[in-house]
This record gives C-alpha cells, structure tokens and sequence, in this order.
C-alpha cells in the first residue's frame, strides 16, 4: 500500500504546486493579495506566512489545492461595489482581485493550467534532451492471420508512415495512435516497395494487458512491429528540436485526450478507462517502480490532463471562471451573482457526477464491482 500512497502523494503535490503557482505568480504580478496558499483541503496539517502575508499551507485531504485571494468572500470572487467602497480603503483596494481588468483576471485564472503544460513541456524537453528520443521507423514484421490488418491489405515489411494523419516518427508511436483513436476505421499510410499506399483498417476491441499488469479494453488490429533493418535509431536532441517535439507531444496529448472525451461522449470510446484519483494511485505506484525517468514522464502527462480538465468550461472550475470573463466581454458587464450561482449548482453536480462515475470505475478496477 505504501508503494501506491508515496508515489501519489509526490506526483500530486508537484502537479498541484504547479498548477496553484502559476496562479499566485500572475496574481503577485498584478498585485492581488493572496491570503492563503494551500496544498490539499480540509484541517490544515502545517504551514508558515511569508512577508508578503500568504499562508503557505499543507492540509489533511490532498486531492487538490487553491489559492485564495484578498477580499474574496465566495468562489465567484465577486462583491457589491458599494460594500468594496465601505469595507475597503484605497491601498486595499488596490489589491483586489475583482477590481482588476479583464485581461488581468483572465491570466491569472489561466495561470494555473498553463503552469500545468509548461511543467509537461519542461518534462519533455529535458528528457529529449539529455536522454533523447526514438526515431526508429516502424516496420510491420508479422500480420496475424485473420486479423483486421490482414482483411483491410497490411502486409510484413509494410513502413508506416502515418497513422490517422500522425506522421510516425518512432516504432513507439504506434501503439499510442491507435489507443488514442477513437474512429470506427484507422487510416494507416504505409510505404511498400517504392510506393506509398493508404489503408483503411477496422480495429477490434479485446481485453489486453496494459504493461503494468492491468486488464484494459485496448484497439488491436493484429500486426507486430520491428526496427528498420533491426536498427534502433535513439538520439539526444539539440534544445530547438528538443523544444519542437516536446511542444509536439503535449498538443498531441491535449488534442487526443479531448477527441477521447468527445467518442466517449458520442459512445465511440470506452467509458471504462475513465479513471480518478485511487486508479492514479495504483497506477503511479505501479509506473514508479519502472524508474524515476517513467515516473516524471508519467508527471508529465498528469499534468497535461489536470491543466485540460480545468479547462472544461464548467463552473467552479478555472474553465468555468473563463467562460463568465468571456460573457463579461460580450455583455459589457458581469453576469449577476444569482446568475452565476446558478451555473455553480450545475456545475457542481456535472463534477460530483464525474467524481461518482470515476470512483465506481477505479472500484470496478479493484474487483469490488463485476
């Protein structure tokens, strides 16, 4: 158990640290008090004050964090501009939040998840870097007999080069474009001989092992792949190509992710591999035990769904505060509080849904559910 609980616990402190800085590092940019800074939610465990007057904190349920601003008094950080007149004199004034211009308040609320993809950017890029990435063509050896590449015309020695308009640029990449596809066929592009050849394959749907020792729904269409000519092409990049493919892979995994939401929305992807925090749990656990390198590279991409997710224009998340800013542009004003009030008790029950729904599938995972 100690062996799933360390590992989350690091990976959910960096993710979340990061996500609450940039927050606080655009709020201090333009002079917004912050009263408290916390990591995790409830009683607090410990923490200090720094000169600036923020309590930087640890608390008891770390699922989360936030950072709280001077003179909020809910979460639309909203008030009566009679009461700021009343409660407030012009030095605090000063340090409000919601007495900020738009612009400011967008990049603050939009700090926390853009922190979350520059973390993942960082992650790559370092990686890519001083331990450098695989460019090893992927070559189909084997076709299995009857699978849905043979029937859609894949052939051994096929090179691919595409796979759903992603260009291949690593015998590892398969895999992943075709996890991530989420279409009825998946257009392979391969090169046979001379020639560049365009397949349309109808992948099926087994339970298969997902290299952790988990049972998972995975796409299959029966091929096994090998190096070109058995050469394993694996190199350090400099930092403008190191920069170019980390940038590459975290829109890849945004774009992905959000066409994965958008099928299983439609009933095209597989609900099941929805997960929350004990499925994270386990499987950081589990990937730890790989190694420090997969562990960061598994931060990284945790860090991407956090900084997505909190983008999702539902209130009471950092998308939802968005969405309002976006009326407030339109309409010349703010929504009114019973307004946006409204729009939190729908948005509370959207995510008090998604908790319910991950936490039965991560209890189904552990075999409490059949």
């Amino acid at each position: 158990m100690l062996s799933y609980i360390v590992p989350f616990l690091i990976l959910i402190l960096v993710v979340v640290f990061i996500h609450e800085y940039g927050h606080y590092y655009f709020a201090r940019k333009y002079g917004v008090g912050v009263t408290d800074f916390s990591i995790g939610f409830g009683k607090e465990l410990f923490g200090w004050n720094d000169k600036s007057g923020t309590r930087w904190k640890i608390c008891a349920i770390p699922l989360g964090g936030y950072v709280k601003f001077f003179g909020d008094r809910n979460v639309y950080s909203q008030a009566d501009h009679q009461e700021i007149l009343e409660k407030y004199n012009e030095e605090e004034r000063e340090k409000l939040f919601i007495l900020k211009p738009l612009y400011q308040r967008v990049l603050i609320v939009f700090g926390g998840p853009l922190a979350n993809f520059l973390l993942a950017l960082a992650i790559f890029f370092s990686i890519y870097t001083f331990i450098g990435k695989d460019f090893t063509p992927a070559v189909i050896n084997e076709v299995q007999q009857d699978s849905p590449a043979m029937v859609g015309g894949l052939k051994a020695d096929d090179i691919i080069l595409e796979i759903d308009g992603n260009e291949v640029k690593s015998i590892m990449e398969v895999s992943k474009f075709i996890t991530m596809s989420t279409g009825d066929f998946i257009n392979f592009k391969v090169k046979r001989s001379f020639n560049e050849l365009t397949f349309k394959i109808q992948p099926n749907m087994v339970e298969g092992d997902d290299g952790l020792g988990n049972k998972v729904n995975k796409r299959m269409v029966g091929i096994k792949l090998g190096a070109y000519n058995n050469k394993v092409n694996h190199v350090k990049l400099g930092p403008a190509q190191a920069l170019y493919h980390a940038g590459y892979e975290v829109y890849f995994v945004s774009i992905s992710s959000l066409r994965y939401i958008g099928g299983m929305i439609l009933g095209k992807a597989d609900t099941s591999q929805l997960g929350g925090p004990i499925r994270i749990a386990k499987i950081s656990g589990q990937v730890a035990t790989f190694g420090v390198l997969a562990f960061i590279s598994m931060m990284a991409y945790i860090s991407i769904s956090l900084g997505l997710i909190n983008l999702f224009p539902i209130p009471m998340l950092d998308g939802g505060h968005l969405m309002f800013y976006a009326f407030e542009k339109l309409l010349g004003r703010p929504l009114s509080q019973k307004t946006q009030e409204g729009f939190f008790r729908i948005g509370l029950f959207l995510l008090l849904s998604l908790m319910f729904f991950t936490t039965f599938n991560d209890l189904k995972d552990l075999g409490l559910f059949r």
